[in-house]
């Protein structure tokens, strides 16, 4: 079944309304890339911004990044940092692993339940673990 452009760009604003989220032409055109045909995806700023101009739609990398940045602090998206210069955005927020593939540069969802902490270490005093990233790293052999 293929979605209608129409039906990606409804399902675009519904996901910015679910929190909030200031329906701006931008924020619709790269939602729709995003979640419009309701599957999840790992992008990095530059992969949408490639898509996004492969689509005609009107938009700088400078606003790519600043979407981005806002869909994560409204928790749409949860971002991925692979290694100190590159980031991975992944539309799918529920807890999970990932795998790192080095000589593709891209990132891909791990097995339901391929990891499992016995324990973890205890927080300093006035902190707490918001969150654990766990990226296995592969390469071809």
């Amino acid at each position: 079944m293929t979605v209608s452009s129409e039906e990606a760009q409804i399902r675009a604003g519904q996901w910015l309304a679910t929190v909030g989220l200031r329906p701006t032409r931008q924020r619709i055109a790269l939602a729709t890339m995003l979640v419009g045909d309701g599957k999840d995806r790992h992008v990095t700023a530059e992969s949408l911004f490639e898509t996004a101009r492969r689509a005609g739609a009107q938009v700088s990398l400078a606003t790519v990044y600043n979407t981005l940045r806002s869909f994560t602090d409204a928790s749409l998206i949860t971002e991925i940092t692979v290694d100190g210069s590159r980031s991975y955005f992944d539309t799918d927020v529920t807890d999970h692993a990932h795998f790192y593939w080095e000589d593709e540069a891209c990132l891909s969802d791990a097995p339901t339940g391929a990891v499992s902490f016995e324990r973890l270490p205890e927080p300093p005093v006035g902190a707490e673990i918001s969150k654990v990233d766990v990226v296995s790293r592969l390469r071809r052999i």
